[in-house]
Parts: C-alpha cells; sequence; structure tokens
C-alpha cells in the first residue's frame, strides 16, 4: 500500500505546481493592480484631469463620498462613480 500512497501524492504535484502558477502570474499581479485603482481612488482631488472607463476625459470639479463631479466641457458637468475612473491625467501638482 506505500508505493501506492506515494503516487497519489506525485500525482497532486502537478497540479499544485499549475496553482502556484496561476497565483504568481494572474493573480497576485491583479490584487495589486486592484490596490494600486483603490489607492488612486482615494487620493482623487479637485482639478485632477482624469480619463472614466467609458474614455471620457474631464476636470474633476467636487469630489465627494461614492461620486465626482467631472467637468467635460464649458457649462458641461456630469456626476459618476469613483469607480469608473480608469486613470489621472496629470494629477495636481506635478510639473510635466
Amino acid at each position: 500500500m506505500q508505493p501506492q500512497a506515494a503516487n497519489s501524492i506525485m500525482n497532486l504535484v502537478p497540479l499544485v505546481l499549475i496553482f502556484v502558477i496561476f497565483y504568481f502570474m494572474l493573480i497576485r499581479p491583479q490584487r495589486q493592480k486592484e490596490k494600486e485603482h483603490e489607492k488612486m481612488l482615494g487620493h482623487l482631488a479637485k482639478n485632477d484631469e482624469v480619463v472614466t472607463s467609458g474614455g471620457i476625459h474631464g476636470t474633476i470639479i467636487n469630489v465627494k463620498d461614492k461620486t465626482i463631479i467631472l467637468r467635460i466641457d464649458e457649462n458641461v458637468k456630469i456626476e459618476i462613480d469613483k469607480n469608473c475612473i480608469s486613470y489621472i491625467k496629470k494629477p495636481q501638482g506635478v510639473a510635466v
């Protein structure tokens, strides 16, 4: 019975190896990206130029708890969820 038990453990090694590879190549980088996005959303400020997930470019006018007011053109303002912000184009206070 001993050789059969060792054989079944050896059959699990490839599965464990595949899981480890998936973790380091897919799961871990995705979690890091989510953490960076949450950090970016926490630091949104007035006058930041942002791009939404829908591709709308605009400037933040007001930051609320869960939403922001975004100016996309003169006299055109929209209110969107913070989660819809993809990235900041030009952070406030950064010289270009």
